[in-house]
């Protein structure tokens, strides 16, 4: 339950109608408010401010009427060039891009300013009442009713109106930043290394107490999976949210081991096996049930937990940037300096262990986390075929590789650093014909050699911090 409340929590907060409903809402009691003041202390409180001037009821109707039918009409043409600006942003830089937008805290804000003020005009407006004309002569006039004009909701309206000019003047200097491709970008890159931080260390259970025990990689006995029970996916969908503590508590309830076997973002069917748990004989059909309602399924991937589709989206940007058609290796260039920019703080940060144990360090979960390795595998393998085809795109790439050398301290992931510049210079020969944009690969390939064999020329060349550049001959 803890994992469906969670999901649901971040498809709604993410929802483009999320703060507009909730400012329609606010708007809504407003009106209640100001309407129920004016009702008590009526319009002689007016009478000692010269400045401010009472209304009468057709005017007081006039006034917001006009305020209520610019403001949705403005709303209108809001909401128009929002889905313009997207539709034509998403067409360049990638479909999967979209929710980004659709989550900008600004234009949720800007289209519940002025539905808003709409609605609460509209709540004031039903208040205002003429006076009833006189009765003849001798009949009952208990039952009069005299006019109302609720004059401090009148004067609040106007001051949203006003407010609703300025927020529509950031809001036509908010759109082209946000559709700037710089920013979005940097966006994604920063919501990443948010990421990271949330999820290095991890926070599910306790790692092997003893340190030189733990490992990123699982490791279980050949008894573990005889004895296991196979818990399936009853769903078709996306793994969004994998409820980690959860599934720690029910594995020490009925004392057992539970291996995760898919990621969040992985693809899964009916049937497919999401978890082993053993032994066997504690698993009935109630705690299968159990298990599985941990895995929350959807019709997309998100960035709840799935780093790789933050990586990918980043990826998918700079593949369209040096496409043919869009030609422009300067955006790639900008995707490959924050995906370096991730690259460095995984590298930085120690892998948590795949084995997670309960407070009385009983082995409860078994989980392998996402390593550098298969984040570079997604940056570098995917990145290659398109990069290899652009001098400054290439350049950059192995630019990129010497700078994560200074920042690797794993000798395994210098070695694997060193695999995709070699597969890169390779890709490059068959890709390129020019000899002078050879030669200046071929040099940054020798830097990246160099760096990577000789622990004290990194740190010379870290100190230095000009070991590489971007040939411009």
């Amino acid at each position: 339950m803890n994992a469906l409340l969670i999901t649901l929590w971040e498809k709604v907060r993410n929802s483009y109608w999320f703060v507009p409903t909730l400012m329609v809402l606010g708007s809504i009691g407003l009106s209640f408010l100001t309407t129920t003041i004016d009702n008590e202390i009526g319009s002689d409180w007016m009478e000692d401010i010269s400045w401010l001037h009472a209304n009468k009821p057709a005017g007081a109707r006039a006034v917001l009427s006009t305020v209520a039918g610019s403001m949705i009409t403005v709303a209108g043409v809001t909401f128009s060039m929002t889905i313009l600006s997207i539709s034509h942003t998403t067409s360049q830089i990638g479909p999967r891009l979209l929710n980004n937008f659709m989550g900008d805290k600004a234009n949720q804000f800007t289209l519940g300013v002025f539905i808003s003020t709409f609605i609460y005009c509209l709540m004031v407006l039903r208040t205002v009442r003429n006076a009833e004309s006189p009765p003849p002569s001798g009949a009952d006039v208990a039952n009069l009713v005299d006019a109302f004009v609720p004059h401090i909701a009148l004067i609040v309206g106007v001051l949203m109106a006003i407010a609703s000019v300025g927020v529509l003047i950031f809001f036509v200097h908010h759109v082209p930043e946000t559709i700037h491709v710089s920013n979005i970008i940097a966006g994604v890159g920063r919501g990443l290394n948010q990421r990271i931080e949330n999820q290095f260390p991890a926070r599910v259970g306790e790692p092997n107490e003893v340190k030189s025990n733990r490992s990123a990689k699982a490791e279980l006995s050949d008894s573990f999976y005889d004895s296991a029970a196979k818990v399936l996916s009853t769903k078709v969908g996306y793994l969004e949210f994998i409820d980690g503590d959860a599934l720690l508590q029910l594995a020490s309830k009925h004392d057992l081991v539970v291996q995760v076997l898919p990621r969040s973002g992985d693809f899964v069917t009916d049937g497919t096996v999401l978890l082993v748990a053993s032994p066997s004989d504690h698993v009935d059909e109630s705690v299968q049930k159990d298990l599985a309602s941990m895995f929350i399924c959807g019709t997309q991937r998100t960035t709840t937990q799935d780093l790789r589709f933050q990586v990918n989206q980043l990826v998918e940007v700079a593949m369209r940037a040096l496409s043919p058609g869009v030609n422009d290796p300067f955006t790639a260039i900008s995707c490959m300096d924050w995906l370096q920019a991730t690259l460095e703080n995984l590298a930085s940060r120690e892998l948590p262990d795949a084995h997670r144990y309960d407070d009385n360090q009983e082995l409860r979960l078994v989980v392998e986390p996402v390593t550098f390795e298969s984040f570079a595998s997604l940056v570098f393998d995917q990145l290659r075929p398109y990069v290899a085809a652009d001098r400054n795109a290439s350049l950059k790439m192995m630019e990129m590789l010497g700078s994560l050398a200074l920042n690797v301290s794993s000798a395994r992931d210098r070695r694997l650093l060193v695999r995709h510049a070699c597969a890169l210079r390779r890709q490059c020969r068959r890709s390129m014909t020019d000899t002078r944009t050879l030669n200046a690969i071929a040099s940054r390939y020798r830097d990246v050699l160099l760096l990577m064999s000789d622990a004290s020329t990194r740190e010379k060349a870290g100190a230095t911090g000009q070991w590489i550049g971007i040939a411009t001959a």
